[in-house]
């Protein structure tokens, strides 16, 4: 199945990293549906850039690792193996949703954003607050009161 929204995205040329954003959102939109699930949120984002850089888009490796060689040639590239991919897709079907919740993705968020370090993770929080709006930015003040209640009383 053709990624649409991310191939829809590539052709208006955004950039590298918002086209694989599309893709990305279109796995979690996959598993959301049961279309197919996943053990967490890692591997649907990691499943989200494999069909990313399937359609073409031009993703930049992880940081501290090369990028893979081009196959430039018809004789280097392979057809994929039927029998592996059926194989992948019915493990995946057999796997859980939960790891599409905006709770599961919210958690990995975090946690990638502090291994990223404290700069990038200020950085984060305070682009979460630009694109909340004014109801959000009332519900988390809401909720960082009574945190700091409940730690207060402790």
């Amino acid at each position: 199945m053709p990624a649409k929204r991310g191939a829809k995205t590539a052709r208006k040329s955004r950039s590298p990293s918002a086209q694989a954003g599309e893709f990305v959102r279109e796995e979690i939109e996959h598993v959301r549906k049961g279309e197919h699930g996943a053990r967490s949120a890692k591997q649907i984002i990691a499943i989200g850039l494999s069909r990313a850089r399937k359609a073409g888009v031009n993703i930049p490796p992880p940081p501290g690792k090369k990028a893979p060689k081009a196959a430039t040639t018809k004789a280097t590239t392979r057809k994929p193996n039927p029998k592996r991919s059926k194989a992948t897709q019915e493990a995946l079907e057999r796997e859980g949703t939960s790891s599409a919740s905006h709770e599961a993705l919210s958690r990995h968020a975090r946690s990638s954003a502090r291994q990223r370090g404290p700069e990038n993770l200020s950085k984060a929080a305070a682009k979460a607050v630009r694109t909340k709006g004014a109801e959000g930015r009332h519900q988390a003040a809401v909720k960082a009161a009574k945190t700091r209640a409940r730690r207060a009383a402790h």
